[in-house]
């Protein structure tokens, strides 16, 4: 799966996506939680950066079962956590979304014709248990300082006319570097499919199956890091910094 990830914001980070809105502005995020608002990558006339908050909420949702506005979702070790106190679980607002099941999924399968999206990255984390212990360890592509998740959208609205818009990111089968850790990664699409990706209209099934491949190892590296990561309040480039001696 994909519980947490980081951006850190390159000078040309609307160049890179190809987003013309020069006013768009984000800092650098090292340890991004469900909940948190970030910026989106999606197309209708031309590309366009969207903030949008992690955690999809379709639109046909019933009021009564969307945690309200701005609340963020409980997480540790990089796991949505249980919330006493209300009936809402966290199921209501998947962060992933399973790309081998997509077509099959109620909630997904509308949001593949027009409502899939980019979601910028520079990393992702996954924890290793040792024993009891989980090690948070850190992935990240070699070359690309930032790339995109393969996500879908959605906007919701409540009684009151206040727009909620969501994403979650689609996951595929873990990779060589990262099946040790999981057996779950997010779908990192390649550069030239990114475009595409958020295209207007369907896509054909033996393409979509194509660009949501999983990415290969040998283009990517992990290493541990910090335990400070397991805080989602954390937020500082030391969490991606590796620590010597642990493997």
């Amino acid at each position: 799966m994909c519980g947490r990830y980081s951006l850190i914001c390159i000078d040309d980070l609307c160049g890179r996506f190809r987003v013309l809105d020069p006013t768009f502005g984000f800092r650098s995020h090292f340890n991004i939680a469900p909940g948190s608002t970030n910026p989106v990558i999606v197309a209708h006339e031309r590309a366009e950066a969207v903030m949008m908050q992690w955690g999809l909420v379709p639109r046909w949702a019933k009021s009564g079962s969307v945690w309200p506005i701005g609340f963020r979702l409980p997480v540790m070790w990089g796991q949505l956590m249980p919330h006493s106190g209300r009936d809402v679980l966290p199921a209501n607002r998947p962060i992933n979304a399973r790309a081998e099941s997509l077509t099959e999924n109620t909630m997904f399968r509308d949001l593949l014709k027009e409502n899939r999206c980019l979601v910028p990255a520079s990393g992702f984390f996954e924890w290793k248990h040792e024993g009891k212990h989980k090690v948070p360890f850190y992935i990240h592509v070699k070359d690309d300082p930032v790339f995109a998740f393969a996500g879908l959208c959605d906007s919701w609205q409540d009684a009151s006319g206040t727009i909620l818009q969501t994403y979650t990111i689609i996951t595929t089968a873990a990779n060589e570097l990262v099946a040790p850790l999981h057996d779950r990664m997010p779908v990192i699409l390649r550069q030239d499919d990114e475009m595409r990706w958020i295209s207007r209209g369907e896509l054909p099934d033996d393409e979509m199956k194509r660009i949501l491949a999983t990415y290969p190892a040998g283009k990517m590296e992990s290493y541990p890091v910090s335990e400070r990561v397991n805080k989602p309040d954390a937020d500082d480039e030391k969490l991606i910094e590796p620590i010597k001696g642990l493997f």
